[in-house]
């Protein structure tokens, strides 16, 4: 049985490709600048790879199940095609969020759900492990998880609702800062790091 191992947990509409609301068309995905060669390089130095993404489109009609595992096949193949990455894991949290917004399942992202099942399959090392959203939510989800987290600000997060477990290990606006920040972090003696 293998040790477990750090991950980098992606959200990803508004972080690893540009927001298209409620979008299953392959044609319409755009990766974000410089997230491709963030992620073979963190795939590179032994982080596994696996988003993790809220879909209320699904509960709501929006769009069907078929409909979105085409869209993710299709994201699966341009990752691997453009980039040699293959995902540690894909998790989709399919339910809508209560009336209040919050979360109606443990999987929804503030919920640490998606995160701690996919640490389960996967043998992830969580307290090594990042995430990197364009939200608050995100950002709680990962420290609930016990996870860091980066927000990468692209213009996601609206209503900044500060409050415990939402402040970012680090706020950046670009895919190379996420790498940097995390390859720093990931290069320093154990006893140094600071864990959320």
């Amino acid at each position: 049985m293998r040790a477990p191992r750090p991950a980098v947990f992606i959200d990803k509409d508004g972080t690893l490709v540009e927001n298209v609301p409620w979008n299953v068309d392959p044609a319409r995905l755009r990766f974000h600048p410089g997230a491709l060669a963030a992620l073979t390089a963190l795939a590179a130095a032994g982080h596994a790879l696996v988003i993790v993404t809220n879909q209320a489109g699904l509960a709501e009609g929006r769009f069907t199940r078929a409909e979105f595992d085409a869209l993710r096949a299709a994201l699966e193949t341009r990752l691997h095609d453009e980039a040699g990455i293959r995902l540690a894991g894909f998790e989709v949290c399919p339910h809508a969020p209560a009336p209040d917004g919050t979360p109606a399942c443990i999987c929804r992202k503030p919920a640490p759900g998606m995160l701690l099942r996919a640490a389960q399959a996967e043998r992830l090392d969580l307290a090594a492990s990042w995430m990197v959203g364009d939200t608050l939510d995100d950002i709680e989800a990962a420290h609930r998880a016990g996870c860091r987290a980066i927000l990468l600000d692209t213009q996601g997060e609206t209503l900044w609702r500060r409050g415990p477990g939402r402040e970012p290990d680090a706020l950046v606006s670009h895919w190379d800062e996420v790498l940097d920040t995390i390859l720093a972090r990931h290069a320093a003696p154990a006893a140094t790091r600071q864990v959320a």
